[in-house]
């Protein structure tokens, strides 16, 4: 987390680094939801103009949730390109929650509507998305395009999880999106699980209570 008197960072230098290089279309990746126990992993691809600034995009993590969602409609509107895909929680059971992931991030560059030869991922890791790829730590505190899919991504999928709070209103989806909060786990303990959590994420749990 950037300190008081640091200076700010400027989100550009990166991808303008692998410009220089030649690459000339760039997307930025992230992911929302790796980590709660229900729903889908989201993520969110992005290509800005270059050089464009979208106030308040700054180390994504650090917004409100209102600032989000009202920036998410602003980089829909003003990137050259985006694209959203999820994974959901069958899928996220059958081949794990990593390659869950990767699976929405390349489903999420196979939807913009402009082709990239690079993208810039958020996180340690990368896979076959089916364009050059390298990991960029942190980098939706160091990347717009990366910050500005990190919003994309967080925003949607908090989004879905508000419309599975009305069919499954018991679990608390609203508020907590699926997370390991004690009022999730006082749910599933009074409830059960609902279709929409994660099995394999409740395996330590249950195996504890035993």
């Amino acid at each position: 987390m950037a300190k008081k008197n640091d200076p700010p960072v400027d989100l550009w230098e990166i991808q303008n680094g692998y410009a220089s290089e030649g690459y000339q279309t760039i997307c930025g990746v992230d992911e929302a939801g790796r980590g709660p126990l229900a729903g889908p992993v989201c993520a969110a691809a992005v290509i800005l103009p270059p050089g464009f600034e979208i106030p308040g995009l700054n180390d994504s993590k650090q917004l409100s949730d209102k600032k989000r969602r009202e920036l998410f409609p602003v980089i829909q509107a003003q990137a050259i390109a985006w694209g959203i895909a999820m994974v959901d929680e069958q899928v996220i059971d059958e081949i794990n929650i990593l390659n869950a992931t990767f699976r929405a991030m390349k489903e999420a560059i196979d939807q913009l509507s402009v082709h990239p030869d690079l993208a810039l991922i958020d996180g340690n890791r990368v896979t076959d998305f089916g364009v050059p790829a390298i990991p960029i730590v942190k980098g939706d505190a160091r990347v717009a395009s990366i910050a500005a899919a990190s919003i994309l991504a967080k925003v949607a999928r908090d989004e879905f999880m508000e419309q599975m709070d009305l069919m499954y209103p018991e679990y608390g989806f609203a508020i907590h999106k699926g997370y390991g909060t004690k009022r999730h786990y006082a749910a599933v303990d009074q409830f059960g699980l609902c279709p929409i959590h994660r099995k394999t994420f409740f395996r330590k749990y249950y195996e504890q209570k035993q």
